[in-house]
C-alpha cells in the first residue's frame, strides 16, 4: 500500500461505549486499550468527537521498507497546521492516545501518533506490565524511534495540509522520555512538551543516552511536566534534570520543567485512576501555550 493513502478510522470519533467494549485482539488502532491497563474508568474518560476533523488510521513507510500504522487527526478544512508528534504511553496507542491526537486537531493542529512498537510485538495482547516490558518495550531501540518519528513527519509532509516547519513533539510516561530524545535528535523541531517522562537510567545497547545525558544537545526546548508524587519518577532524578538543562544548549537553557506538588505519575491519564483533572487541565493549558510561544501554530 502506497504511504501516502489514508485508511479512515473512524470519522465519527469514538464514542465512550465502543471505547470500553471494544476488544483488544485485532481491534483498529486507537480503539481501544491495552489488557494491562484494564478496566478503565468510564466515569473520567474524555471522548474528543472528530465532528470537523479528518481522523483515523494511516500507514507510514518507514525507511527500512515497513508499514508504521499510526492515529492520525486534523481539522477537516484548510491547510498549513502546525503539526505534533504524539509519543505514546508503554501501552501502544490505544483510545486515550488517539482521543489526544483529536484534542489537538481541535485545537487546530495536524496530530499523529505511530504506533512504534510494531517491529517487536503487539502490546494490546498483553495482561501483565512487567512482560510486557520484558518481551516488547525493552526492545525497542531508541534509534528505531527516532528514525520512524521522523518518517512520520515526512508523511505528514508528504499528505499537503501539515506545516511541518512548525513541528511539536508531546509524550506521555514511555513517550515523555522519547519527547526529550527527539528533541535532541531533529534540528528541525521547534518545541517539545514531555509529560512525566524518565530522565535518567542505565546506558544499554539499545539506549545509550538518556534525557539528562542530552541537554547538551538539545536542538528545540522542552516543557516537563512531572508529578511529585511520581513514585517511579523520583523527585531527585527530576532535579538532575533541572540542573543539566542549566549548563546545557541555548535550548536546554529555553526549556522548563513544572512540578504538581502530591500528583501522581500518569496524572493526564483520563482513563486510570491516577487522573488528577485540575493538573491534567492545567498541563494541557500549558503544553499548548508553549507551542505557540516557540513556533508551533
Amino acid at each position: 500500500m502506497d504511504g501516502d493513502r489514508m485508511i479512515s478510522l473512524d470519522e465519527r470519533g469514538l464514542s465512550r461505549r465502543n471505547a470500553l467494549k471494544a476488544t483488544a485482539t485485532g481491534a483498529a488502532l486507537g480503539s481501544t486499550f491495552a489488557l494491562s491497563v484494564q478496566p478503565v474508568s468510564a466515569q473520567t474518560m474524555i471522548t474528543t468527537p472528530a465532528d470537523g476533523l479528518t481522523a483515523g488510521e494511516v500507514k507510514v513507510k518507514t525507511k527500512d521498507g515497513k508499514e508504521l500504522v499510526a492515529y492520525r487527526a486534523m481539522p477537516a478544512t484548510g491547510t498549513g497546521f502546525g503539526t505534533i508528534l504524539v509519543v505514546q504511553e508503554i501501552f501502544g496507542v490505544h483510545a486515550h492516545i488517539a482521543d489526544m491526537c483529536r484534542r489537538f486537531a481541535k485545537a487546530g493542529y495536524y496530530a499523529i501518533a505511530p504506533e512504534l512498537y510494531f517491529r517487536q510485538g503487539d502490546p494490546k495482547g498483553y495482561t501483565e506490565i512487567p512482560k510486557l516490558i520484558a518481551e516488547v518495550v525493552s526492545k525497542v531501540p531508541d534509534a528505531q524511534v527516532m528514525a520512524d518519528l521522523d518518517d512520520c513527519v515526512a508523511f505528514a509532509k508528504g499528505e499537503g495540509k501539515a506545516d511541518t516547519a512548525k513541528l511539536g513533539v508531546t509524550g506521555f510516561c514511555w513517550g515523555g522520555r522519547i519527547t526529550w530524545l527527539y528533541a535532541a535528535h531533529n534540528p528541525g523541531l521547534k518545541a517539545g512538551v514531555a509529560w512525566y517522562g524518565r530522565v535518567v537510567g542505565d546506558s544499554t545497547a539499545l539506549t545509550p543516552k538518556h534525557p539528562v545525558d542530552l541537554a547538551k544537545d538539545l536542538k528545540a526546548p522542552v516543557l516537563g511536566l512531572y508529578g511529585g508524587a511520581d513514585t517511579g519518577i523520583p523527585n531527585d532524578t527530576v532535579d538532575k534534570m533541572r540542573a543539566a538543562l542549566k549548563d546545557g544548549s541555548a535550548a536546554a537553557k529555553k526549556s522548563e520543567i513544572h512540578t504538581y506538588a502530591d500528583m501522581p505519575h500518569a496524572f493526564n491519564a483520563d482513563y486510570r485512576p491516577t487522573y488528577r483533572k485540575e493538573a491534567a487541565e492545567d498541563g494541557w493549558k500549558r503544553a499548548i501555550a508553549w507551542f505557540k510561544a516557540n513556533g508551533v501554530t
